[in-house]
């Protein structure tokens, strides 16, 4: 029997590489990693909207959506809280102080050029006590400027003011003492260099120092504004997160027909405390602030323009007499001062100003002994310039610048300048009392509401998981 061979058929091809899967998907069928991640949100939303079709689901955003909220008003309560304290005290331990060194610069520039004069006016060797008077008006100038110019870097508009006092007090200085060299040998022209010295002090000393009063003034003032301003988004946090604890607990009553819920009242009761509290404190504390606003910082403010007008009228009272009958210009501006100071009537202007502002405690007795040493200066200067005019001129002199001189100006004067520093320390005071009261009024408030938050989200975290468990 004869075998037949049957032909090898084609080989089978080799097995070559899978398929690439369409682009979008992995080799699952899936969606690639980068497109299934973007694909996240929208699935997270719409797994949240099926469950909230059923009543556990709900009530689980329900418990989710109040601690979030509970969390959120109150690290935003206790951080409005924090920056208000925080602001308290910048004004009490560094605006305030500022505000008072600018105050010092204007008024320790000014005393120092009436002192100058009235230095310069003395016959022989000057009075040891106005020369000491003049060099520690300049020390403690440059003192209060070095505090006063301590934020100027952060400040633009008080670099300006800074740098020319910084600039032309030494200028000024100088022109002083070559007035008072030209003065002991006998020589004129040291009236011209105290003049220039005085006209430096006027053009450009003063009107920086008080620039620079003016600039840290307007920022203590903000400051305070910001101190006793509404905490909007704070409370509207907070009330609306307690609307939604009273909406919620109307809604379990409605579905479970259980009047209470013991973690959503403890919640609830957190948060009440919390607004009462924050309500409370924050009135209380924003009307003592207002009041070291109005009952100090506004008063000591015109108290402190009262004495700049009375310095400057009292370097011009002395320059009139260093002028020897030249001195048409002083006594207009001497008597441009004195209506600032005291009105056209001697019963208004800034004192009158003060005594409308201040009507009873220590303060009140201080701007009246201010405005009778004003009333006795007035006076007095009108003697000295009927003296002056008359050719009695070293008795005016006198008058003008010894200190025990009878019913002299000197003594009137500085009874003016002691009464309006003394008024100007019981306003600074009166400031600091009430603020510093203000401030305790926030004691434990910032923590407290925060811990009141995590209460509130406990409870609400307690009293939702009760309801679900009983679906379980």
């Amino acid at each position: 029997m004869t075998s037949t061979a049957t032909a090898p058929g084609p080989a089978a091809p080799a097995p070559g590489p899978p398929p690439s899967p369409p682009e979008g998907r992995d080799r699952t069928g899936g969606r690639s990693g980068l497109l299934g991640l973007l694909d996240l949100p929208g699935q997270g939303i719409r797994a949240i909207v099926r469950s909230a079709a059923t009543t556990p689901g709900r009530l689980t955003v329900i418990a989710v959506g109040l601690v979030l909220l509970a969390l959120v008003a109150g690290l935003v309560a206790t951080l409005s809280v924090q920056n208000r304290d925080d602001t308290i005290s910048g004004v009490i331990d560094h605006r305030e102080p500022l505000a008072a060194a600018s105050q010092q610069v204007y008024r320790s520039l000014s005393d120092a050029d009436a002192t100058a004069a009235s230095a310069f006016l003395s016959i022989g060797t000057e009075p040891p006590q106005l020369r000491q008077r003049y060099e520690r008006d300049i020390a403690e100038a440059g003192a209060a400027l070095a505090k006063a110019a301590s934020d100027a870097a952060d400040v633009a508009d008080a670099a300006t003011p800074v740098d020319m006092l910084n600039q032309q007090l030494p200028v000024y200085t100088g022109l002083v003492e070559t007035a008072r060299a030209n003065n002991r040998l006998g020589y004129p022209v040291g009236a011209s260099y105290l003049r220039e010295a005085s006209e430096l002090m006027r053009a450009k000393l003063l009107p920086a120092a008080q620039d620079l009063y003016r600039v840290d003034t307007e920022r203590l003032i903000e400051e305070q504004d910001s101190a006793t301003g509404f905490p909007w988004l704070a409370t509207i946090l907070v009330v609306a997160l307690l609307a939604a604890l009273i909406v919620t607990q109307v809604y379990l009553t409605r579905r479970t027909n259980r009047l209470l819920n013991v973690g959503l009242v403890v919640a609830t009761a957190a948060v009440v405390v919390s607004l009462l509290w924050g309500a409370v404190a924050l009135i209380l504390q924003g009307s003592l602030v207002g009041s070291g606003q109005d009952d100090g910082s506004h008063r000591v403010d015109v108290l402190v323009r009262a004495r700049i007008a009375a310095l400057q009228a009292r370097a011009d009272e002395t320059l009139t007499l260093v002028a020897r009958g030249d001195g048409g210009a002083y006594e207009t501006d001497f008597a441009a001062k004195a209506a600032q100071l005291v009105g056209q009537d001697g019963q208004g202007g800034l004192l009158g100003e003060a005594r409308g502002l201040i009507k009873d405690g220590d303060g009140a007795a201080k701007v009246d002994a201010a405005s009778k040493a004003a009333a006795d200066w007035m006076k007095a200067h009108g003697q000295v310039r009927d003296q002056d005019n008359a050719g009695a001129y070293q008795e005016a002199v006198d008058s003008a610048v010894q200190e025990d001189a009878k019913d002299g100006s000197a003594p009137a004067f500085r009874q003016l300048d002691d009464s309006l520093q003394a008024a100007i320390d019981v306003g600074r005071q009166a400031f600091l009392d009430d603020t510093h009261h203000g401030d305790r009024a926030l004691t434990l408030l910032a923590p407290g509401l925060a811990v009141l938050a995590i209460v509130a989200a406990g409870g609400v975290t307690m009293g939702i998981r009760e309801r679900l468990r009983e679906y379980r």
